[in-house]
């Protein structure tokens, strides 16, 4: 069965920091892409940072870009968001997304459809 569970959720004021986990099991971790999302009440989720497992390709959404840093720790089959600068606008439940290379491409990697399997999310918020 795949897991995917996000952790490092919280409150955290603006200019601050903050480093969310994805600890993944179920499937083949080197052979997945795995991404992270965020979304709002009212509003459409959003890419916001993404990984290919196999060789750590990485692609951001620019509100994000030279402030968050996606990596992955392929031994313990977890992947990482470290947040910086936080501004309140990042607030937002943050979600983890699994795709097999096989079916992803870096070009779509910020795309909701890209992915088959997801997370609870996790909260985080941003005060100004």
């Amino acid at each position: 069965e795949v897991q995917l569970v996000e952790s490092g959720g919280g409150l955290v004021q603006a200019g601050g920091s903050l480093s969310l986990s994805c600890a993944a099991s179920g499937f083949p971790f080197d052979d997945y892409a795995i991404a992270w999302f965020r979304q709002v009440p009212g509003k459409e989720r959003e890419g916001v940072s993404c990984i290919a497992n196999s060789d750590g390709v990485t692609r951001y959404a620019d509100s994000v870009k030279g402030r968050f840093t996606v990596s992955s720790d392929n031994a313990k089959s977890t992947v990482y968001l470290q947040m910086n600068s936080l501004k309140p606008e990042d607030t937002a439940v943050y979600y983890c997304a699994a795709a097999s290379l096989w079916e992803w491409t870096i070009v779509a990697g910020l795309a909701v459809d890209e992915y088959s399997h997801w997370g609870q999310g996790t909260q985080v918020t941003v005060s100004s």
